[in-house]
């Protein structure tokens, strides 16, 4: 009897100990999954780099829009305030971003700040006559390190937007930076989906000087993880190479 009795409480001290063995393999396992998606990252591919209607699009100096003459055909105003007329072309953006932009616009505005939108879509041949302009005025070397040729502007994708204060002060200058809404923008944009496009001191990569004003729709998803690593120009995130000139 005390034999049964022995053998009885061996069996169920090693049953229980086989369950907790197990339980501890289900852990380590589902463990080692969760690491692995860790380890695996961010997903670079789930959107296109070179359709120019995809939200992760990137256009410079190496990667014209194809085609040249694209035209987005979601483009809305965004209801905040305008440097123009709701009437000009220059004050609308594509659909998402012009949501994301007045989502910014309002948290801004909740902290005491107001954003006006200075410059967003501009189309093939607006650009043509901006950049000429530029050229006329400037000189091509000078004029090509602060605008995109036509077909090759981030602005043509209706993604891009040059923001400022309602002030009016800083428009579309380095200063902006050293503003309050400029602090904020470069501090708080990408919780709403932008990035600094045109970065300090990355030039020989973007092809751009430092543009604080200029934010770029990328979607929330991309723009944390930009900001997480640090905020690295789209170039250097996505692995591509560098384009400070134009091919």
């Amino acid at each position: 009897m005390k034999k049964s009795l022995v053998f009885i409480v061996a069996v169920v001290i090693a049953a229980g100990a086989w369950i907790v063995w197990t339980r501890r393999q289900d852990d380590a396992s589902q463990n080692t999954s969760a690491n692995g998606q860790q380890a695996q990252g961010f997903d670079k591919q789930r959107f296109s780099l070179t359709d120019p209607a995809s939200p992760w699009v990137i256009a410079n100096k190496h990667r014209p829009l194809q085609p040249k003459s694209y035209a987005p055909d979601d483009l809305v105003v965004p209801d905040i305030p305008l440097r123009l007329d709701t009437s000009s072309e220059e004050m609308k953006l594509r659909k998402p971003a012009a949501e994301a932009l007045k989502e910014m616009y309002d948290a801004a505005k909740a902290d005491g700040l107001t954003l006006m939108v200075s410059s967003g879509y501009r189309s093939y041949n607006y650009q043509v006559n901006l950049y000429n302009y530029y050229v006329k005025q400037q000189g091509q070397a000078t004029a090509d390190s602060q605008s995109a040729r036509p077909g090759y502007s981030e602005h043509q994708t209706g993604l891009a937007v040059d923001v400022e204060p309602s002030s009016r002060k800083c428009e579309v200058e380095t200063c902006f930076a050293e503003t309050p809404e400029g602090q904020w923008v470069a501090a708080n944009a990408y919780k709403y989906g932008f990035v600094v496009r045109y970065p300090e001191n990355a030039q020989n990569i973007t092809g751009y000087i430092y543009e604080p004003w200029h934010i770029r729709y990328v979607g929330k998803a991309l723009a944390a993880e930009i900001h997480k690593q640090g905020n690295p120009t789209l170039e250097q995130f996505f692995g591509i190479e560098a384009a400070p000139n134009y091919l």
